[in-house]
């Protein structure tokens, strides 16, 4: 049986607010795996032992203060009696494993997402290389755009095929990152403007950055512009769409065209 790790208790508000609570346990988990990152750990060793500790730490405190709850982790065997539960955390323990294993690299992220009834209603993603947690609790405030040409958050290793030409449609700068709830996230700080993913991600990958991005006031949505969907049967979810609203409606056209031309 797994040790119990010894982690700070929340206050009685963080605990009775599921706003609160998420963010809590984004940030209690990221401080000690930003604490394990130091402890001389490198590579593969590294990942492993950074995915095994956060995912414990989060069924620690799920246990602890939402123990009626179903949970979906990445790290976890997937439960199919969530699919008949009305709550359900849906938690990416260490997401962008890679970046992690890279000190200094900050763009990495713990993933805390709340489902109920039906969507999402509460989550943080906390960037411990940042000290800072974006949640619903708190959700960030849009700025208005600081840079002249549009940018695009997209994946370090597997950008969708389309994006070279959707950037040279719009005249966009292409901004490469790790983890998917930096690059979600990346749209809230102004730092991009669109995010758009069709290499397939998991629920957990997303849900969320999702959650916290609506919160902020965001366009959320498959990359046609399609509902996204969460606690599935299936937890696989082939693209996603996260952008200032007035990029919304030219992406989507974009890439339901490109896929009725090259297929999805």
């Amino acid at each position: 049986m797994t040790t119990e790790v010894e982690l700070p208790e929340p206050t009685d508000d963080v605990r009775q607010d599921d706003h609160h609570l998420a963010a809590w346990m984004a940030t209690v988990t990221g401080e000690r795996l930003e604490h394990l990152r130091a402890e001389g750990f490198e590579g593969r060793d590294l990942k492993d032992a950074g995915d095994a500790l956060g995912h414990q730490i989060l069924m620690q405190l799920l246990a602890t203060y939402r123990p009626d709850d179903a949970v979906l982790s990445e790290e976890g065997k997937d439960d199919k009696a969530r699919l008949r539960r009305d709550r359900v955390w849906i938690v990416d323990p260490l997401d962008g494993t890679r970046e992690y294993s890279e000190p200094p690299r900050d763009d990495w992220a713990v993933h805390v997402a709340l489902w109920w009834a039906g969507d999402l209603v509460a989550g943080a993603v906390a960037q411990p290389g940042m000290a800072t947690t974006f949640s619903t609790a708190d959700p960030p405030v849009l700025s208005e755009r600081t840079a002249g040409r549009p940018r695009i958050a997209v994946s370090r290793t597997r950008p969708p095929a389309f994006v070279d030409l959707l950037a040279r449609q719009i005249d966009a700068e292409l901004v490469p990152m790790g983890s998917a709830g930096a690059k979600v996230i990346s749209v809230a700080r102004d730092v991009t403007d669109i995010y758009v993913h069709a290499g397939g991600q998991y629920e957990w990958d997303s849900a969320a950055p999702v959650v916290v991005a609506r919160a902020a006031g965001l366009h959320t949505s498959r990359a046609n512009g399609d509902r996204l969907a969460y606690n599935q049967d299936d937890v696989w979810l082939p693209d996603l769409l996260v952008c200032r609203r007035e990029f919304a409606e030219t992406v989507t056209s974009f890439v339901a065209g490109y896929w009725a031309e090259h297929g999805q």
